[in-house]
């Protein structure tokens, strides 16, 4: 089985930092494993995006050849058939969306953790599967199987107010690891979309930081810029996911074709007089 990289530094208290897709393009993951090894793991954020089962094995492979850790971000009504299916794809994490209820925080942990007695980190529902992530049957069912279940990443989204409101009991299930405010959730359930900076929402994500902090939960951040990084540090945070690729895209096509267009449309500059000896045949091409 797969070493768990992403796994692997939270147990050592190291900070971890990944990057997002909504493009199931398995080369966009090598191309990430090859940006000089800054990133750990590459979160697939399936809930936005369409996929099929021969994408998420696809992926695995790239996780693979790139040595890089696979994060998907499931949607809510999907926990149990799509984190079982991308686990056995490959991916060694999973960020469960829309939890509201201490039921619901269960059904991630169970979604994810092998049904088996003295589990460590959390009771489970997962049995045996002959996927990719076992060589497709030949360590369905070892010792190394459970393992690997055991240490996948488990992350929750907090962007809910009742999730918010009984953030204490939810966070007291066993084997969540990691969890991330959702502040455009979050402002839509108080009533106030669209706005991220309205004060509920800042304190409702400082409760969801502080919280984690004092429980010994790994707190992630979403950024676009790493300037937006140095508030979060300064309250204790160590986990940050930064860039979508769609992003990074739209805004790239949109910044340089507005420069394009503002060249073209400037008046072309006055041809210089040709002077001296009469052009010969190839001069274009010296």
């Amino acid at each position: 089985m797969r070493a768990n990289r992403l796994r692997e530094k939270l147990d050592a208290g190291e900070p971890t930092l990944g990057t997002h897709i909504l493009s199931c393009w398995p080369t966009l993951v090598e191309l990430i494993g090859a940006a000089g090894g800054h990133y750990d793991y590459v979160e697939f954020v399936a809930e936005y995006a369409p996929f099929t089962m021969h994408d998420l094995d696809n992926l695995g492979r790239a996780f693979e050849l790139a040595g890089i850790g696979g994060m998907i971000k499931i949607e809510q009504g999907e926990y149990i058939h799509q984190a079982m299916r991308a686990i056995g794809s490959g991916f060694q994490s999973v960020l469960f969306a829309d939890i509201r209820t201490v039921e619901d925080a269960r059904t991630a942990v169970a979604a994810v953790r092998a049904e088996t007695p003295g589990n460590r980190r959390g009771l489970g529902l997962t049995g045996v599967g002959m996927r990719r992530d076992v060589g497709t049957n030949r360590e369905g069912g070892s010792p190394a199987y459970v393992k690997s279940l055991d240490d996948v990443v488990i992350a929750i989204m907090v962007e809910k107010k009742e999730c918010v409101d009984n953030l204490d009991a939810i966070l007291a299930v066993p084997g969540i690891d990691m969890v991330q405010f959702g502040g455009s959730d979050y402002s839509m359930s108080i009533g106030q979309t669209g706005n991220r900076a309205h004060p509920d929402v800042m304190k409702a994500e400082a409760k969801t930081i502080e919280t984690a902090l004092k429980l010994g939960i790994h707190p992630r951040i979403e950024i676009a810029e790493p300037e937006q990084a140095a508030r979060y540090i300064e309250m204790g945070v160590r986990h940050f996911c930064i860039g979508w690729d769609a992003t990074i895209l739209s805004n790239f096509w949109k910044t340089r074709g507005a420069t394009m267009q503002e060249l073209l449309a400037a008046p072309p500059p006055k041809a210089a007089k040709r002077g001296g000896k009469k052009a010969k045949a190839g001069d274009l091409y010296r």
